[in-house]
């Protein structure tokens, strides 16, 4: 994202860094080198202490942020915006964190409280901006990216089960796949696995998404397997991260009962690395709704809640790649490798 020049840039961009319109939040944006890095949200906070706006700029301070916007959504009946406001800009200063804006936002006005022109920022506030008509999003359509949900509820939606995945003949052919008893050579069906991915990943690619329901059925079923799962953590680029999103989503709506948790923890990482926070935590909801503990998703919610930098995460990610390759094929193999 380009650099938010204003008031209105950092209001518009702030449904696009975090997926949807937010309402009730408290927002954090930080700034790296004179750019935007990564956004949290929070509920509204309700007579918090001073430690736990420590622990929030805390993560600011390990993505390695030296500047903040802050943005409050205030809820009509509270009229403590600025106290919060101060508290974490407070929290922020104390780590040496300049806090570059500060936004109140109420009753569909805002304004700034670090902002000492009354011309500027009159004592009543502004109008908000319309946000589908800003250059924020313009920039993203242009980009080609989706506008963000209209709440938190319709992002939640957009992750839910279609119909396909409670289909009868659909819940056999990936259980087919699943299968693993005695006379299975695990190797095999690993080897199996790992390869109907590239493949899967090959067919979105050409813009033929899930088409092929055999070698999707395929793909869900080995990925109960945590070679496989992990093999396909660690498959996707940079170059190609789009892609992956696109085909995990699909796969994770699929998925019958009992074999979402895999595939809704491999899109709940590449939505935290592609800056989806809210929607990973999402998709973690129904990992843990689909197998309680399952060990992964308990994982990575713990890495997301501690606000580990997506790039940190990434960097972990293609480190481990290697050694699962080498577990599957014997081979040292390299994320976007081909068979």
């Amino acid at each position: 994202m380009t650099t938010l020049t204003s008031p209105h840039d950092l209001i518009s961009a702030i449904p696009f860094l975090i997926g949807y319109h937010p309402v009730d939040s408290l927002v954090v944006v930080s700034i790296k080198d004179n750019c935007v890095g990564m956004a949290m949200r929070v509920d509204y906070p309700d007579d918090l202490p001073a430690a736990a706006y420590d622990l929030l700029a805390s993560h600011l301070q390990r993505d390695g942020s030296n500047g903040a916007l802050l943005v409050a959504y205030v809820p009509e009946e509270r009229n403590d915006g600025e106290a919060v406001l101060s508290d974490l800009a407070a929290a922020l200063t104390r780590i040496d964190i300049t806090i570059d804006e500060s936004l109140l936002i109420k009753g569909g006005r805002y304004r700034s409280i670090i902002c000492n022109d009354l011309q500027c920022c009159p004592p009543a506030g502004r109008d908000l901006p319309e946000i589908n008509e800003s250059r924020i999003a313009l920039e993203h359509v242009v980009a080609g990216r989706t506008m963000p949900f209209a709440n938190i509820e319709a992002l939640t939606e957009s992750i839910s089960p279609l119909v396909i995945s409670d289909d009868s003949k659909w819940i056999v052919q990936v259980a087919k796949f699943a299968k693993v008893d005695k006379k299975t050579d695990l190797t095999a069906f690993q080897r199996d696995g790992a390869t109907a991915v590239i493949d899967l990943a090959g067919e979105f690619a050409a813009g033929r998404s899930t088409e092929d329901l055999e070698l999707t059925a395929r793909v869900i079923g080995r990925l109960s397997d945590i070679q496989v799962r992990d093999f396909a953590l660690g498959s996707h680029t940079d170059e190609d991260l789009d892609g992956y999103f696109l085909m995990w989503r699909q796969l994770m709506r699929m998925a019958p009962v009992g074999q979402v948790a895999p595939v809704a923890s491999l899109f709940a990482a590449l939505a935290y690395e592609s800056g989806d926070g809210a929607l990973a935590h999402r998709a973690l909801d129904r990992a843990l709704a689909d197998i309680n503990g399952y060990s992964l998703a308990l994982l990575l919610r713990r890495v997301f809640t501690a606000g580990w930098p997506p790039q940190s995460f990434a960097a972990m990610r293609r480190e481990l790649h290697p050694k699962v390759c080498a577990g599957i094929f014997g081979l040292d193999l390299r994320p976007g490798h081909e068979f």
